[in-house]
């Protein structure tokens, strides 16, 4: 569904969820600012027990004269026109139920209705905002000559991603780098965002942790709170020596947030959050922090009599227990059981780094999995998968493969991919896709591997990054160089057969 496909509809009702939160007012007051520039009748309104009443959310509506008002309707009445639930889904425990002649959904938490026709549900998002904005960009409407629509837009991002340490997806990336704002209303709304009674929750929460000694985690749940506060509290777990991984959680309306942090290399934060709400929320974030949300409904149909502790506890478990760890620099494959292949005489995509930035120049390489920070060296090396998943490699792999001329990327390379790859020059502001600077190299001679493919979950340190490591679930490969057993490696399942065959 797309903003213009809602356009027939007049007059429009946007409702934010009950006791609104920045992240959904920002989307709401941004779908307002787009549905006036068409010239319709439309509203931003909120309903539930209470109205806005913290510091931070009062300021927001005031000095962005965000023009949202608290409404209560009748069981029986219908209101004209089409209703646009921002943030929450329709019929959601978070969000008052008004009846409406047309309704539509946008949201970026777990779809939970799928008899909606109208709706546009990113559970991937760290915010609803960007998922408005990246609406806006696709109808090309000029956010950034409304600096209080992106101040907005920006605070909510900010706000639903716990200050940005618990952002994740480059599309949210994207639209915190090109929105343009008000520093200065920024900073207020930040000042004012806690309250005693909150300082008072964050210090009860951290005396009533539960503590695993076997895997160095803890867990702890606050009462109702900012989201902020989790964030706060998960920060200051971390400065406890004995504590390497942690989860803080509390239960809202609707479900769960959590907040989740790590600060070893065999554990990524952004991995642990994806187990913790696997089937039943949303999450991520990076390798050291990240946070997600938990469904009630999704929670309670798995797990009906599960209290959050003992599943949060029990689960953290599991994650520990779920995986086998490989050091390749001090491992020694052993093939004896592993197939041998040969790599498939298939083009071989690669960017050469320093056809987009200088020597030395900070960039960041942005995928629908992961983004890294790094310099441009001279002779680096992005090895790109159809899916979008980048390698950095040296001038020594391409050696390997290259034969006769260079070629253009060939069309529709990146069908695999819901993110099409980028990198951000940090020297100019700008970012650059990939696939207007990828070629391939033709492969010449023989490529062979050892391979198998896995039946549980493997974490292999490669012996060239030793802080970060490769992870293969069950069907994908473990794969080692036939011609250095130190050179493990994974390739996704997807992905293995493709560039593959055996010998």
């Amino acid at each position: 569904m797309n903003l213009s496909d809602l356009e027939q509809y007049n007059p429009i009702t946007i409702q934010c969820h009950d006791n609104p939160d920045a992240d959904t007012i920002s989307a709401g007051y941004a779908l307002y600012c787009y549905f006036k520039s068409k010239h319709k009748r439309v509203r931003l309104i909120y309903s539930g027990q209470n109205k806005i009443q913290k510091k931070n959310l009062c300021l927001m509506k005031e000095k962005l004269n965000i023009p949202i008002k608290y409404v209560r309707y009748a069981r029986d009445e219908v209101i004209k026109g089409l209703l646009i639930t921002v943030d929450c889904q329709y019929g959601s425990g978070n969000v008052s139920r008004i009846r409406a002649e047309k309704v539509a959904v946008i949201d970026h938490h777990p779809r939970e209705n799928n008899e909606l026709e109208l709706s546009r549900i990113q559970p991937n998002l760290g915010s609803c905002a960007t998922l408005v904005w990246s609406m806006l960009m696709e109808e090309k409407y000029p956010v950034n000559e409304d600096v209080n629509l992106g101040t907005a837009l920006y605070y909510g991002l900010h706000m639903d991603t716990n200050q940005f340490s618990e952002l994740f997806n480059p599309l949210d990336m994207d639209m915190m780098e090109a929105l343009s704002y008000n520093k200065r209303l920024l900073a207020q709304f930040r000042n004012a965002n806690l309250s005693l009674k909150e300082l008072e929750i964050a210090g009860i929460a951290m005396i009533r942790y539960n503590y695993n000694d076997d895997y160095r985690f803890a867990v702890i749940k606050a009462n109702p709170c900012d989201p902020n506060i989790l964030g706060l509290i998960s920060d200051f777990l971390l400065q406890v020596e004995e504590i390497d991984t942690c989860v803080v959680y509390n239960e809202i309306n609707d479900g769960y947030k959590l907040s989740v942090r790590s600060c070893i290399k065999e554990v990524n934060a952004n991995e642990l959050t994806a187990f913790l709400v696997e089937g039943i929320g949303s999450g991520g974030g990076h390798e050291e922090k990240a946070g997600g949300f938990i469904s009630m409904r999704l929670y309670e149909a798995k797990y009906p009599v599960l209290h959050s502790e003992a599943y949060f506890n029990n689960r953290m478990t599991e994650y520990f227990q779920s995986y086998t760890l490989i050091f390749a620099n001090e491992t020694e494959a052993d093939v004896s059981r592993m197939q041998k292949y040969r790599r498939r005489n298939e083009p071989v995509c690669y960017v050469r780094a320093t056809d987009i930035a200088p020597v030395g120049t900070h960039i960041s390489i942005r995928t629908e999995a992961d983004s890294v920070d790094t310099h441009v060296e001279e002779e680096m090396y992005f090895a790109v998968e159809r899916n979008g998943i980048i390698h950095c490699v040296d001038n020594t792999f391409l050696l390997k493969y290259k034969e006769g001329s260079e070629q253009r990327l060939p069309e529709n390379y990146f069908s695999e991919a819901q993110y099409k790859p980028s990198i951000r020059n940090w020297s100019d502001g700008n970012t650059y896709l990939i696939e207007k600077y990828a070629k391939t190299y033709v492969p010449v001679g023989d490529f062979c591997v050892f391979a198998k493919e896995l039946t549980s979950c493997v974490k292999v340190f490669p012996k060239w990054n030793e802080e970060k490591y490769m992870r293969g679930m069950p069907g994908d490969y473990l794969v080692v160089s036939a011609d250095d057993l130190h050179n493990i490696f994974i390739e996704p399942g997807s992905i293995f057969p493709k560039n593959y065959q055996p010998i």
